[in-house]
């Protein structure tokens, strides 16, 4: 059966789709990839948070929902930061 179809070895000869990285404008963009600071490499990114956030499930009424949401971005921050003042936080 194999004999009808059309072979892809030509397609196939020893072609390497990655790019040379000993070129010299590849080796600068690799040296400039990682931020050192002595021998350590600093981390890229946010810094992590002293107090992360917990991810939970709350069931909300809709109308308490559609209120917040209404504003617009940043409405879990305003929900947070109602239930920490409802707590006394």
């Amino acid at each position: 059966m194999t004999a009808n179809k059309k072979s892809t070895h030509r397609l196939w000869r020893d072609k390497d789709d990655a790019p040379d990285l000993s070129r010299a404008d590849w080796r600068d963009k690799m040296l400039g990839a990682d931020v050192m600071a002595g021998d350590k490499v600093v981390k890229r990114g946010r810094p992590k948070s002293l107090s992360p956030k917990v991810s939970t499930t709350v069931r909300l009424d809709a109308d308490v929902l559609d209120h917040y949401r209404a504003v617009g971005r940043g409405w879990q921050t305003r929900i947070n930061t109602a239930l920490r003042k409802a707590a006394g936080l």
